[in-house]
C-alpha cells in the first residue's frame, strides 16, 4: 500500500521562507488531485492550497485567501511529488502541514474539502517565531 511522506517543515522566523514535499511511495500520483492542509493545536483542519492536472498540459490551482500571493503549490508527476514553497510566513500559520490525494476527484476543480481526499501523510511541523 503506498504512502505519503511530507519533509521539509522546521522552525524559520517571520517574514521567511520555507519549502514543503511530498513524495508518494509504493503509488504513482498520476492524475490524483493533491492538497495541502494544515491543522494548528486546538484548531480545525484548514485548507491550503490544491492542484489538479488532466494528463496533458492543463495544471489547476485553489488557494485559501489566507495564503493566496505567498504561497504556491507545484507538483512534479515524474518523481511522484507535490511542493508547497511558502513564503512571507506569520507566527499565527504555525501548525502541523498535510499533504493528501484524492483518488477521484476533478481534473479541473482543486477542492478545499478534506473529505474528498482519501490519502493522507503524516504531517510536517511547521514552526514560524515572531
Amino acid at each position: 500500500q503506498g504512502q505519503l511522506v511530507e519533509s521539509g517543515g522546521g522552525l524559520v522566523q517571520a517574514g521567511g521562507s520555507l519549502r514543503l514535499s511530498c513524495a508518494a511511495s509504493g503509488r504513482t500520483i498520476g492524475t490524483y488531485p493533491l492538497c495541502w492542509f494544515r491543522q494548528a493545536p486546538g484548531k480545525t483542519r484548514e485548507f491550503v492550497a490544491a492542484i489538479t492536472w488532466d494528463g496533458g498540459s492543463t495544471y489547476s490551482t485553489n488557494y485559501a485567501d489566507s495564503v493566496k500571493g505567498r504561497f504556491t503549490i507545484a507538483r512534479a508527476n515524474v518523481v511522484n511529488t507535490v511542493y508547497l514553497q511558502m513564503n512571507s510566513l506569520k507566527p499565527e500559520e504555525k501548525a502541523v502541514y498535510y499533504c493528501a490525494a484524492s483518488a477521484s476527484g476533478s481534473y479541473y476543480y482543486p477542492s478545499a474539502n478534506w473529505l474528498e481526499y482519501s490519502y493522507w501523510g503524516q504531517g510536517t511541523q511547521v514552526t514560524v517565531s515572531s
